[in-house]
């Protein structure tokens, strides 16, 4: 018997099947079609994608290969080395110490410190325009001191004037600094006029330049330094120094008018040297001003002592005009670290080699950072630093072969 679907049914089918086709006459149309609340079915359901790419083929399998050894370097790889040439738009000023007799003084020779164009030592860029220099302290009245110093000047401690002629010729110092600290309220507090005349007395022994160094107290020293800026007129001492706390219109104006240099002494703030340079320039010209940001030895702040003085060479070089004047250090103050000094434990090794070696690497360290003007104490130290600073401003190449075999060296 042949049964018939009811005439709604089968209108039903033919618009489901209308709506399906319609649906993938959609999709054929615009490729994507989102669908919300609709609930499908379907029975045999079968889609078709078109593949993109060809699947690669399985890789076959490999047979495990040993490594294959690798033979040990016979020889260090050779590579060529170009240093970085930089051009800075800044130059530090040069500054004259000392005055020859052709230049209105008495000294032997004159020495100029600063000019430089680059860092320190970067010869590559720029050769070094003045080799830094050192002058040896000399003080005008027994002092303290360590024993590793004291047995090399022992005899001469209570005469300045011969004090200061074994530092030149016995220690080959550049320059003397010639302390006139027993002008000091709290010591012996001399006056002016002695001091003046212990300066004429040690400028009649020996032709180096000299520092004049002061002793701390504002108004002592100002009153000493007018005295003596008048006898020594021309002979461009170094006056050391000049302070925040000084009456430095009356103490720069002195030295201007008889020629010298006066150093800018500030502690370890660059704003604080800039501030005082730029009170000097009322006064003086900038090539007769020397500048001292502080030394703190091996120990006691060092890292920070090298990182103001390196800045300020680096600003200078950079263009700041206020920080363009060569570096002073006052590198004996090494020996106020108690290391350098003090007897100790055997693995420390004597205090007689030890001090001497504080107060070269306190030197050696500010010398890379930039400092034209060293003041020691030790004639080891000394003779230790002018071999580094020809070494370094020799122009000489290294010699590789020297230090090939340094991973293997016995000390």
């Amino acid at each position: 018997m042949t049964h018939h679907l009811p005439e709604k049914k089968k209108e039903k089918k033919e618009d489901e099947k209308e709506d399906f086709l319609s649906l993938f006459e959609q999709l054929a149309k615009f490729q994507e079609i989102e669908l919300e609340d609709v609930e499908m079915e379907f029975g045999d359901l079968e889609l078709w994608f078109q593949p993109g790419a060809v699947a690669a083929p399985p890789l076959p399998i490999l047979k495990t290969v040993p490594p294959i050894a690798k033979a040990k370097p016979a020889e260090i790889l050779q590579a060529d080395f170009i240093p970085p040439i930089e051009q800075y738009p800044g130059q530090v000023v040069e500054v004259t110490l000392g005055a020859t007799k052709s230049q209105g003084g008495s000294r032997g020779r004159a020495i100029t410190i600063g000019g430089e164009k680059s860092p320190a030592f970067y010869t590559f860029e720029n050769p070094t325009t003045h080799r830094p220099i050192i002058s040896l302290d000399v003080f005008d009245m027994k002092v303290p001191l360590a024993k590793a110093v004291k047995m090399h000047v022992k005899e001469v401690m209570e005469d300045p004037v011969a004090w200061a002629k074994l530092a030149v010729d016995k220690f080959g110092a550049d320059m003397v600094t010639m302390h006139i600290i027993s002008i000091d309220p709290l010591l012996k507090d001399t006056s002016p006029k002695d001091a003046a005349k212990t300066v004429e007395n040690v400028l009649q022994a020996v032709d180096v330049p000299l520092v004049i160094g002061g002793c701390g107290d504002p108004k002592k020293d100002a009153a000493a330094f007018e005295l003596i800026a008048e006898m020594a007129a021309g002979e461009r001492l170094l006056f050391s120094s000049v302070t925040q706390d000084m009456d430095i219109e009356k103490v720069a104006t002195v030295i201007n008018k008889h020629d010298h240099v006066a150093l800018s002494f500030t502690p370890m703030d660059l704003n604080q040297a800039r501030q005082l340079n730029r009170r000097l320039y009322d006064f003086l010209p900038k090539e007769r001003i020397v500048m001292d940001t502080t030394t703190a030895a091996l120990g006691y702040g060092l890292e920070y002592a090298f990182t103001i003085m390196e800045r300020a060479r680096l600003a200078a070089l950079m263009g700041d005009p206020e920080l363009q004047h060569p570096m002073s250090s006052g590198t004996t103050n090494a020996w106020a670290a108690r290391e350098a000094w003090m007897e100790m434990a055997p693995e420390w090794d004597p205090r007689e080699l030890r001090g001497p070696l504080w107060e070269v690497v306190t030197a050696t360290n500010l010398l890379l950072a930039g400092v034209d003007l060293f003041m020691m104490m030790h004639p080891a130290a000394v003779k230790t630093l002018k071999d580094i600073i020809t070494e370094l401003t020799s122009g000489n190449r290294g010699k590789a072969e020297k230090i090939a075999s340094w991973v293997s060296a016995k000390i």
